[in-house]
């Protein structure tokens, strides 16, 4: 127990989470709202009552809402990306932000190698065949021996360059960042963005990108791509210009696109034409969706919110010792 009776330290989670961080939270002696399927409506009713807020990428912390969480002091974001909070505007408020990256990291690769077998084998037209009673044998290719293009080589990209490795794959990598060290390390190629899409026949993307910026891969980028690739975006969704990528299917310039994010989530009838399609896989966004990835989340989360509480309550008890 940290919270000192007496003391009340209210907590909304407003997304799902792990039973363990919810356990953790209890034992630390705080007041706990578990509400994962609040609506946006709710929470800007009822955020001024709270100190914490926990939310996984579903829920949007912008200036609206922070704007009447009076109380806040803390926002948690229990996952690696932070694309939905307001950073700036906390920072303005002095509203710490607490997230997790890395939990997640294995649980995106291990996505990332599944959505390329199953777009390189066509195993979702095939399990659909199946299921409709057909047996049609539909060939694909194998990824032994191709080139893998990752743009972005953070920790997902330096893991997934590992393992596409044993694969026998040749792996190109491209970053804005100096990865001179890196590339060395795990034996594959920095390259170009521009000689990345036109040499790669699988491109998986892993880069952060904010709210404003313009897609790493527009227009003039889908065109530079080579002719049957395979492309896989499992980071954010407006790092790919959906318009350009819809067009270029259409145009059979691609073989199948994989995707785990969109630019709008839920998707909006823009994103659903390219959903439809037939060499189009997509998932709702689950690639921190395993029991392994949760648990590191919400043990990590607890470790930090420990020692942050414990500040809070240190804190506001030497302002309540001082001589008025």
């Amino acid at each position: 127990m940290i919270v000192p009776s007496g003391k009340t330290i209210n907590v909304l989670i407003a997304d799902q989470a792990d039973e363990l961080l919810l356990n953790k939270l209890k034992e630390m002696g705080l007041n706990v709202d578990y509400l994962p399927n609040i609506t946006r409506e709710k929470i800007l009713e009822r955020i001024g009552d709270y100190e914490i807020l926990i939310v996984r990428s579903r829920t949007k912390v912008d200036k609206t809402l922070i704007s009447k969480a009076k109380r806040l002091k803390i926002v948690v974001r229990a996952g690696t990306g932070i694309d939905n909070i307001d950073i700036e505007e906390l920072s303005k408020k002095g509203v710490k932000l607490i997230y997790s990256p890395g939990s997640s990291t294995t649980s995106v690769v291990e996505l990332v190698l599944g959505l390329m077998i199953m777009s390189a084998r066509s195993l979702h037209r095939a399990i659909s065949s199946v299921k409709k009673g057909e047996w049609k044998k539909i060939e694909g290719e194998e990824l032994c021996c191709k080139t893998l293009g990752i743009i972005g080589l953070g920790r997902i990209g330096v893991k997934l360059a590992i393992i596409a490795k044993a694969l026998n794959m040749k792996v190109l990598a491209y970053d804005i960042i100096d990865i001179g060290k890196k590339v060395d390390i795990l034996g594959i190629e920095e390259t170009t963005l521009e000689n990345l899409l036109r040499e790669s026949d699988f491109i998986s993307v892993h880069v952060n990108i904010n709210k404003d910026a313009k897609p790493i891969i527009g227009d003039r980028e889908v065109g530079l791509i080579k002719n049957g690739a395979i492309i896989i975006n499992t980071s954010r969704g407006k790092a790919i210009d959906t318009a350009a990528l819809l067009k270029a299917i259409k145009e059979r310039r691609i073989k199948a696109v994989a995707l785990d994010v969109l630019e709008n989530e839920p998707p909006t009838e823009k994103e659903m034409e390219l959903i439809n399609m037939e060499n189009v896989i997509v998932t709702p966004h689950i690639g921190a969706q395993t029991l392994e990835a949760q648990r590191r989340i919400a043990e990590s989360i607890a470790r930090k919110l420990i020692e942050e509480v414990k500040e809070m309550v240190k804190y506001e008890a030497t302002v309540n010792t001082r001589p008025s």
